[in-house]
């Protein structure tokens, strides 16, 4: 049995962008895969961080589970809806000029594939659905806390057609764990074929009309924090999960202080394989960073990780719709004749490191000289251009305004040779 995850990462108004981040965790058990779809709507983060959080900290044991966690990743970056107009519903027919059309057909695709057993797409919905009107909040207009089906069956020689039943189960299950009374999950049977014209253009009627099992799971917007709403997220994709007899397990405690922890874990960037960013406390804007002009190769740990260029040159660090940083870059050429790796002294310790690597120091390290290599330690204060190899350097040392993390204890090192920039390394003061 062999698990596979695949990670794809972009950046904003590259060629690349329009392509689908699909990662897939697969077994070769069973072709039963379950489809897994978050950031349709860019406002809507209960459903996209769910997804990543799937997709880094879930193991799937037998069976298969595809994630898509960022579908419509320009709008996840505004924190809008659509910025090119409702996404969904664009799924029955869209025009050749639109902007998201090579995404929906792309998805279309995907989901048309004969793997796909089962596609749920992650919502946060306004209000607290209840069949009898309360008020604004609560009311039968609202789509918070609820699974929604199009119909209550499909054909019944396709596995798991009965969508009432199962969505019944679901909301069974969900409503044993909630945190709160008041967020009652219910099944919203949106009629669609004969009731609901909107509905006609969504993703999930698209797979229904061509007779694969679609859900919506829609979590409140009016829940307290994004945490609540990636709890409920995940209780529901774990009971699908359960009902398609996939097994899998998971490296954390599902609660929602748990799960508070693992999103604002935002990973590391890794630039032109050659420098390497922790994002999880880093300051909101470096200077300086060493950059080709153009054709950057930014690839994120977290699947929700984007970088957009700015019209001042700048480029904007996101995780999902949270911009993390902002990397003001310095242009040089990349050096091809760069050693692939670097002798380092840590507290009286001589170790190696390869390039784009970090490493701890208790006391004080030493770069040891390389006569082809210059080194600029960022937060030393020295003769610009000079060479800081075999220079002990303490914390003491250090402006503590050129650190990489807020707690001030991380300082990169910067390698160059006569042709250009080599690489970054970080050392981390304990």
């Amino acid at each position: 049995m062999k698990l596979f995850i695949i990670f794809l990462s972009f950046v904003l108004l590259s060629p690349l962008w329009a392509k689908i981040n699909l990662i897939k965790k697969e077994n070769s058990d069973s072709n039963t895969t379950l489809l897994v779809i978050g950031g349709i709507h860019g406002n809507e983060p209960g459903g996209y961080f769910a997804a990543s959080v799937l997709a880094t900290h879930y193991k799937i044991l037998s069976k298969n589970l595809w994630i898509i966690p960022n579908l419509n990743k320009e709008s996840i970056i505004a924190n809008q809806r659509g910025i090119h107009g409702d996404m969904n519903r664009k799924f029955s027919t869209i025009k050749k000029n639109d902007k998201d059309r090579e995404i929906v057909e792309e998805v279309k695709k995907i989901i048309l594939k004969p793997k796909v057993s089962l596609v749920l797409n992650l919502h946060d919905g306004h209000g607290f659905y209840r069949q009898k009107e309360q008020n604004s909040i609560f009311n039968p207009n609202a789509w918070g806390q609820t699974c929604v089906i199009d119909q209550c069956t499909l054909n019944k020689d396709q596995p798991f057609s009965n969508l009432n039943d199962i969505a019944l189960h679901v909301q069974k299950s969900i409503n044993k764990k909630l945190l709160q009374q008041h967020h009652i999950f219910n099944v919203k049977n949106t009629k669609t074929k004969f009731k609901d014209e909107q509905m006609r253009l969504s993703l999930t009627y698209f797979a229904v009309k061509n007779n694969k099992p679609a859900f919506a799971i829609e979590t409140s917007k009016s829940l307290s924090s994004t945490s609540q709403k990636v709890f409920y997220q995940l209780l529901a994709i774990e009971e699908f999960m359960k009902i398609m007899h996939i097994q899998y397990s998971r490296d954390f405690k599902l609660s929602e202080k748990n799960i508070a922890k693992i999103i604002k874990n935002y990973g590391s960037l890794e630039i032109n394989h050659n420098i390497l960013l922790n994002l999880r406390d880093i300051k909101k804007s470096l200077s300086f960073i060493p950059l080709k002009s153009n054709s950057n190769d930014f690839t994120f740990s977290n699947p929700l990780g984007a970088v957009k260029k700015s019209r001042n040159g700048s480029y904007n660090v996101y995780i999902g719709n949270k911009k993390i940083t902002t990397l003001k870059p310095e242009y040089f050429k990349m050096s091809k004749n760069c050693p692939s790796s670097y002798k380092i002294e840590v507290d009286k310790k001589t170790i190696s490191l390869k390039k784009a690597s970090e490493f701890y120091v208790n006391d004080d390290f030493k770069i040891i000289k390389d006569k082809d290599i210059r080194v600029n330690i960022i937060g030393y204060p020295s003769i610009k251009g000079k060479d800081e190899s075999d220079v002990v350097i303490t914390r003491k040392n250090l402006v503590s305004r050129y650190a990489v993390d807020k707690a001030n204890k991380t300082y990169r090192i910067e390698f160059y040779t006569n042709d250009g920039f080599c690489s970054m390394l970080m050392a981390k003061f304990k």
